[in-house]
């Protein structure tokens, strides 16, 4: 899905993706997990926005899942999984829909939680 996007010249995603173009899935997982300069970009995105910032001393439970398409199957991508979830198939006309409605199904489980963000990586706003 990379076509679709623009990256910021010097960021930390885009050089990840030029620098593991090349590389299996498990060359990525270890490069991703030495890489230092996504891991701070994602914490200090983390600490941001409207309630106050914890601490950088505190624990704090940072946690994020990624929804692809991939050759038409709808994968949900977490790093505290082994391997990738296949929810479906998808297009690409139809991902956003799709990624929502399993959206909605993490939301049911518990009504009251507000802990959570969403994020659209994406060309055009919506």
């Amino acid at each position: 899905n990379q076509k679709y996007l623009e990256f910021e010249p010097n960021s930390p995603l885009k050089k990840f993706l030029e620098q593991t173009s090349k590389m299996t899935p498990e060359e990525r997982a270890v490069f991703l997990e030495k890489d230092e300069s996504i891991r701070v970009t994602h914490e200090s995105s983390a600490q941001e926005g409207q309630t106050e910032a914890p601490s950088l001393d505190e624990k704090v439970n940072l946690h994020f899942i990624a929804f692809v398409n991939v050759g038409g199957q709808l994968y949900e991508l977490d790093g505290r999984k082994p391997f990738p979830i296949v929810h479906g198939k998808t297009t690409e006309d139809s991902f956003l829909e799709d990624a929502v409605e399993v959206c909605k199904i993490f939301m049911a489980r518990d009504p009251q939680e507000v802990r959570f963000t969403i994020i659209a990586l994406s060309k055009d706003s919506f």
